[in-house]
């Protein structure tokens, strides 16, 4: 019966309302996605603003990636209690909560008084805010990658979930790109008296705008066609999970495990790298993270495609065997002087870094409809808070013991991991991949 609900419309053509589902989709993502990142961008400014003058920098600066990481470690409990939800009563209604459950803590971190105003009551509620974001990001990405998923034919499964991942994506371009307009524009002393709050304010209009562009989406006809047959998931959805698909928590935690590589190492900490280990100019090397991630946008939509074309398990083999060389070929350079080619190695690395838009779709093939969103939020959100929270101090290290080198290593042991997944998958040659 589960797989008479998932053929709903698998033969039928790709269609306008599709179109118009996966742009609102992926543009509500971008804004959200925005939201969530913009708070790095502007590290500096916080420390200064919400912790004691007196504070050393390095301390000061240390506390507020400690605020940031919080919101990464509470993406786990709002990514289960949502899907729950989500599997339970509607797919929509989380798809639209979470977006709201962003943009609220987005907006009032605009408009927080600063450590000097109110004192230590204001890094409290920095905190408290940062944490509502990441209970809101915990729901929203895997939500919204298996709402598109159950709203197109099966055969258009993996452009579905790269649209909306490279919509994601495109939220960490705008945050980078109007944090490098104000610096450029305003003076260090202008973004700590007001313009810090700019684009934080900005992301709570964002926020709402993406609720309101959410209220012309539809219930995925999977999830109606379930409740239509009173076939919904019952109890504790991530129990049934944890119980009966155990080896699909672990296929999709693996894979997981290389999406965060490839976003914290090329996409996040390799600009902070190639100055500090390799004295890269800040300007060439804000320039080659730019085209980076515009890349990286194209190359989600290529690897979308290459899902629909040759299947899941072949398109992971190739792409991860690509990303682990132009990742080697992007740090051999650095290492050996860096130069004029810098820019052009680091968006190819970008482009394959587009891997990543494989993985959900991946994850939405390995769990059946009635658990998809609990068991694809559970892989998911556990993954990327230990992983995600440990690769950062891990690189450090490993840079100290391996040098400059380190970084690509990491990232070929995950490729290494997306291959040895995608061999499993062709050699047990299950269907939906």
């Amino acid at each position: 019966m589960t797989s008479a609900i998932e053929n709903i419309g698998a033969n039928r053509p790709f269609n306008r309302r599709d179109a118009k589902t996966l742009g609102l989709s992926a543009l509500g993502g971008a804004l959200e996605f925005y939201d969530f990142v913009v708070f790095v961008f502007f590290t500096q400014a916080l420390s200064q603003l919400f912790f004691p003058a007196g504070t050393a920098p390095w301390l000061s600066q240390l506390q507020v990636y400690g605020i940031f990481a919080a919101g990464y470690l509470a993406r786990p409990l709002g990514g289960i209690v949502m899907a729950h939800f989500g599997d339970l009563v509607g797919r929509k209604r989380m798809f639209t909560l979470s977006v709201l459950l962003m943009s609220v803590p987005t907006l009032l971190i605009g408009l927080l008084p600063t450590y000097a105003q109110i004192g230590v009551l204001a890094p409290v509620l920095l905190l408290v805010l940062r944490i509502l974001q990441g209970i809101a990001v915990g729901g929203e990405v895997p939500g919204a990658w298996v709402f598109v998923a159950e709203h197109v034919p099966r055969r258009r499964v993996g452009f579905a979930c790269a649209t909306l991942t490279a919509g994601l994506t495109a939220g960490i371009l705008i945050g980078s790109l109007l944090a490098a307009w104000i610096n450029t524009h305003f003076t260090q002393q202008e973004v700590l008296q007001w313009v810090w709050r700019v684009p934080f304010l900005l992301g709570g209009v964002f926020g709402f705008i993406a609720v309101w562009l959410r209220r012309w989406l539809h219930e995925t006809p999977v999830f109606a066609e379930m409740r239509e047959r009173r076939q919904l998931a019952q109890s504790l959805p991530v129990k049934q999970v944890l119980a009966e698909h155990r080896g699909a928590v672990a296929v999709s935690m693996l894979v997981s495990w290389q999406l965060t590589a490839a976003i914290v190492v090329v996409v996040l900490m390799t600009p902070t790298l190639a100055q500090a280990l390799f004295q890269m100019p800040p300007a060439l090397v804000f320039r080659g993270n730019s085209m980076a991630t515009l890349s990286l946008i194209f190359g989600c939509l290529a690897a979308g495609l290459a899902v629909d074309r040759f299947g899941v398990a072949r398109s992971l083999l190739i792409g991860s065997l690509a990303l682990a060389s132009c990742t080697y070929a992007l740090y051999l350079y650095l290492a050996s002087g860096g130069g004029p080619h810098f820019v052009a190695l680091y968006a190819l690395a970008g482009f394959f870094c587009g891997v990543v838009g494989i993985v959900p779709a991946l994850m939405v093939a390995a769990f059946p409809p009635v658990i998809r969103f609990s068991g694809l939020s559970f892989s998911y959100n556990v993954a990327y808070a230990i992983f995600g929270g440990l690769t950062p101090p891990l690189i450090g290290y490993l840079s100290k013991a391996l040098g400059g080198l380190a970084p690509a290593h990491y990232v070929a042991f995950t490729c290494l991991i997306g291959i040895g997944v995608a061999v499993y998958l062709i050699v047990r040659r299950p269907p939906s991949y």
